[in-house]
């Protein structure tokens, strides 16, 4: 997707922000943080980009981590955790006076628009920032996974993965003192190395639709502005 400001790289984005980055690290929100990602996301939106939004839940529940519960239904408390973030990223933008919309994977028309493809492009063409609640809406994919499908859906020229990790290592930064860290590398070696740097279902599925991701620190949410005008910021990760 072009855009007419010569700054930028990607005309059309899909960003997953990390609930638990929401949280500062603690749970729930830290409004600081909160609304710094979203002045990020207001500036590049400003810029002339077209911006998806998958937010994950984990400042509230992870059902993968969920002791004694059926993982379905687990899953599907994680599904309402995101649908909160994109509720609360989308109250932020427009107080940032940029117009969007929440579309759940599962419907929830009282609250949110139901995601059809078709929709959220003509969404984005309208200028709205455009944020996908509730995951794939099915139990057992991570939201990796689902910014991936989003992305590969609504034709995005990068999913930008905003995590609390600068990037993709050959081992465990924090196990690892002297781990090295990649500035680029394929979606195989990352699926024959195992690196667990993001879900390995959402690499492969990258993978085998050619979508480019990079993977950067939201511990400066400016980094999604330079994400976007092409800076190195983090691990590029492609095809080849």
């Amino acid at each position: 997707m072009s855009c007419k400001d010569p700054a930028v790289k990607y005309g059309r984005v899909l960003v997953k922000i990390s609930g638990e980055a929401l949280a500062g690290g603690g749970f729930g929100y830290d409004w600081d943080v909160v609304r710094n990602v979203c002045r990020a996301v207001a500036k590049c939106a400003k810029m002339g980009v077209q911006v998806g939004i998958v937010v994950g839940g984990g400042n509230f529940w992870r059902g993968a981590k969920a002791v004694g519960m059926e993982r379905s239904r687990a899953d599907h408390m994680g599904m309402l955790a995101t649908v909160m973030n994109s509720l609360a990223l989308a109250d932020i933008l427009e107080q940032e006076g940029v117009a969007c919309e929440v579309q759940t994977a599962v419907d929830m028309q009282r609250i949110a628009e139901p995601f059809t493809r078709r929709g959220a492009v003509a969404a984005l063409e309208s200028g709205k920032v455009v944020i996908f609640g509730c995951g794939t809406g099915s139990p057992y994919f991570s939201t990796d996974t689902g910014a991936v499908l989003r992305g590969i859906e609504i034709n995005a020229d990068v999913v930008l993965l905003a995590k609390n990790i600068d990037g993709i290592y050959d081992a465990d930064p924090r196990v690892v003192p002297d781990a090295k860290r990649f500035d680029r590398i394929t979606h195989q070696e990352i699926l024959d190395r195992g690196l667990r740097a993001l879900d390995l279902t959402a690499t492969s599925l990258a993978l085998d639709s050619g979508i480019p991701l990079l993977l950067f620190a939201l511990e400066d949410p400016e980094n999604i502005v330079r994400a976007v005008c092409g800076e190195d910021v983090g691990t590029i990760v492609t095809v080849d």
